[in-house]
């Protein structure tokens, strides 16, 4: 059973439509065909094929009945001027009721089972009055249909700016999205009444190649990379996409037109020439710098790494001489009580190696720390004790050389 591509209705549906195994049409030829709506007028569009129906999307069915007839022609004419007359019954109505509505157009269908009007609202409109006094008035099947801006082109529009008959009242189906990144990448003007159809909307056919420039885009370095050529480094400052070119501004600031065969690599913003790479492929990677070794201290002949300077201050505590005061009861009593002082280690015996005490190794001597050198003074004062009370009394400060 043969199929054809037929389109019906004020909104020029398609559909996939069945006729019988012995008739056959061809394009441009109007038939009465049988839709979900009821009987209505057609025309022919091409054979259905499989190649045909897979770039359809979910397209209605229905069935072909016969050829349009003259007598066909007169009932059609008869049809339109009767929508017509729907159409200002309608409006009529609308201003009665007050309803926020815009009626547009009004459709009959061909067998006279329905009438479809259509509408323009901001808002969700109450319009179960409005139908009531319609389906009355007509004794038939009332459809509200609610449109868009495009659709009202659709229905309404002749012509576009190019000279031939929009675009949405011929061969589209649906209405895709179009947006303003689209007329950018094909380098249109972005003057709003040039690049604005019938509808108020950015032109459909901004879309028609916008697939074709966006692969053609990726084929082209980004602006503002850097590459390498075979007549030297520069960086691209515009792209011309179906030309396959770029221009590019060299290091020493020549503006030139390189074709894309031309770049022999694409780097990363600020990155240094490297070796070339396929510019499919990701860019050359700098070598890493070589990393400083870390110093390691020297170990300690006699033990573990000696301590820092302030960890030794740590543990020797405050400094001796807020400590080195005695209150004038204990010098008077002489009840054998010192003066609090900073916790340090006696000196050891000279017969005795420090080596064998790992803390006391650690500890810094006289000679190499003048701190080391008051903390020692401050232990001989306190193994031997001031016997002059007057002067301990008063916060004199011991010298390092006195002896009992």
């Amino acid at each position: 059973m043969p199929k054809y591509v037929v389109r019906h209705g004020v909104m020029r549906q398609l559909g996939v439509f069945s006729a019988r195994a012995r008739d056959r049409y061809a394009r441009g030829q109007r038939v009465i065909a049988r839709t979900g709506r009821g009987q209505e007028v057609g025309e022919v569009l091409c054979e259905a094929t499989d190649h045909v129906q897979s770039q359809m999307d979910k397209p209605a069915t229905g069935q072909i009945l016969r050829l349009s007839s003259p007598d066909d022609d007169v009932e059609l004419r008869r049809i339109e001027q009767a929508a017509r007359n729907q159409l200002d019954f309608c409006r009529r109505q609308v201003a009665e009721l007050g309803l926020a509505m815009e009626m547009v157009d009004a459709e009959q269908v061909y067998g006279g089972e329905r009438s479809v009007f259509y509408y323009l609202a901001e808002e969700r409109i109450d319009f179960r009055q409005l139908v009531k006094l319609l389906a009355k008035e007509f004794q038939t099947r009332i459809e509200m249909r609610q449109i868009g801006v495009r659709d009202e082109a659709k229905l309404l529009a002749d012509y576009g700016d190019c000279g031939k008959p929009v675009c949405c009242n011929t061969h589209l189906s649906g209405m895709p999205p179009v947006s303003m990144k689209m007329a950018k990448l094909q380098k249109a003007t972005l003057d709003p009444t040039k690049i604005s159809g019938r509808c108020g909307r950015l032109k459909c056919c901004l879309r028609y190649e916008y697939d074709t420039y966006r692969d053609m885009q990726k084929e082209l370095p980004r602006v503002g990379a850097e590459i390498i050529t075979s007549g030297g480094r520069g960086k691209v400052l515009a792209q011309e996409v179906l030309a396959g070119q770029v221009l590019m501004q060299t290091e020493d600031m020549r503006r030139i037109v390189v074709d894309s065969s031309d770049v022999l690599s694409v780097l990363p913003r600020g990155q240094a020439a490297g070796p070339a790479t396929a510019k499919t492929g990701k860019p050359a990677q700098p070598d890493k710098p070589d990393q400083p070794a870390k110093r390691k201290a020297p170990p300690s002949p006699g033990g573990p790494r000696p301590a820092k300077r302030e960890d030794a201050k740590r543990q020797r505590g405050p400094s001796p001489r807020p400590h080195a005061k005695a209150t004038q009861a204990d010098t008077a009593t002489g009840g054998g009580k010192k003066a609090p002082g900073p916790p340090t280690a006696s000196k050891p015996p000279a017969s005795d190696p420090p080596a064998s005490d790992p803390t006391a190794a650690n500890a810094p001597t006289a000679n190499n720390d003048p701190a080391a050198a008051n903390d020692q003074a401050a232990a001989n004062d306190n193994d031997h004790p001031a016997t002059d009370s007057d002067s301990s009394a008063n916060g004199a400060k011991p010298s390092g050389g006195a002896t009992s």
